[in-house]
């Protein structure tokens, strides 16, 4: 029982020194826990005297009392150590600059489509829209296109089965049966070029006018580096009185000029394409060589970059347009070509991988 007092001293000193909650916590369990010393001491005490029994009882109690608040009192203070140790660590120093993250970017396709309808709209241009999935009359039949015209091989197209439409030109005149039964079933299919959305835009719209047509189209068709089974394309039209190649010479002249942002040599070669008569293919001086030859260009000096001729009457006709005196040309090139010329990609299918690393460029 003379030992009390050392057992206090060694008990306070091991709480002061205890430096976190768990020694803290094994302070308490050598003390007073159930097997602690103190808790031995009190079991002890039925081998002294009464007298001696009650007096050293009751400084044993005391001591058990002061012991269990110098623990609570020391885990309070560890507690709060603890709690401010956390708060500096996560301390904000409003000091310094902030993190920068990465926000994200336009689409190189959608930065260019941007640029092309700006430059278009700056020469009186309107953009016009249409729908992806297309009948077979406005993509194929309204375009001098026939069914059983061999032409048709120049679009692979995705059909959609069992998909029908009805519809019908609403400044058509129906004469006969199988006209009306021609004209109420439609194929679906995904459209293989914008240009079906000439006919609808002329059947609601009277000439003078000048539209631009960006959107995505489909061809079914092995991909490469050069092709995709979809791509962005963008069609123009141009319709009025006295309207000729020439115009449109001028059109695309200072359409190229602004978007490579130097003098662009161009130039029309005969060619061949159902809606439109003449037909003719664009091509630009090559701006990798400068005309002076390059595999870019595979050492001619040029590339195609558009087809376009002079609208021709039937497809005026299927709009419910009346051809005579009334000129226009349309034109139509790939949007994504003309962002791998503008930006040197290599590869059409880097635009639709998602590659991050490929974006952030952008």
């Amino acid at each position: 029982m003379n030992s009390l007092k050392d057992l206090q001293k060694k008990a306070q000193e091991a709480i002061v020194a205890s430096g976190s909650l768990a020694a803290l916590r094994d302070v308490e369990v050598r003390y007073v826990g159930r097997s602690g010393e103190l808790t031995a001491v009190l079991k002890n005490l039925k081998n002294l005297p009464p007298d001696e029994r009650r007096v050293k009882g009751k400084e044993a109690n005391e001591l058990r009392q002061l012991l269990e608040l110098r623990v609570k009192e020391r885990e309070a203070t560890l507690k709060r150590q603890e709690y401010e140790g956390k708060l500096h660590l996560e301390r904000i120093d409003i000091t310094q600059p902030g993190r920068r993250h990465h926000k994200g970017s336009l689409h190189p396709l959608t930065i260019i489509q941007r640029e092309i309808e700006t430059i278009f709209a700056s020469m009186g241009f309107e953009v016009a829209e249409g729908p992806e999935i297309e009948t077979e009359w406005y993509n194929f039949d309204a375009l001098n296109i026939p069914a059983e015209h061999p032409v048709r091989d120049m679009w692979d197209t995705f059909w959609l089965q069992n998909n029908q439409k009805e519809i019908r030109n609403p400044k058509s005149e129906i004469r006969d049966k199988s006209q009306i039964q021609n004209s109420k079933q439609q194929k679906l299919l995904l459209r293989t070029h914008t240009s079906p959305v000439q006919i609808r835009y002329m059947e609601k719209h009277q000439p003078p006018f000048r539209i631009i047509v960006p959107g995505r189209v489909f061809r079914y068709e092995a991909t490469d580096a050069s092709h995709e089974i979809q791509f962005y394309q963008l069609e123009g039209l141009m319709v009025g009185e006295n309207i000729s190649l020439a115009n449109f010479r001028q059109v695309i002249a200072s359409f190229l000029k602004k978007l490579f942002s130097r003098e662009v040599k161009v130039r029309l070669r005969p060619s061949y394409f159902p809606f439109v008569e003449p037909g003719v293919e664009v091509d630009m001086g090559c701006i990798q060589c400068a005309g002076r030859g390059c595999p870019v260009c595979k050492h001619t000096g040029w590339l195609e970059i558009a087809g376009a001729g002079m609208v021709h009457p039937k497809v005026f006709k299927a709009a419910g347009l009346n051809p005579k005196g009334l000129q226009g040309f349309a034109f139509g090139f790939g949007i994504d070509r003309v962002a791998m010329m503008k930006y040197k990609i290599p590869d059409i299918r880097l635009f639709y991988q998602n590659d991050i690393r490929f974006l952030r460029q952008f």
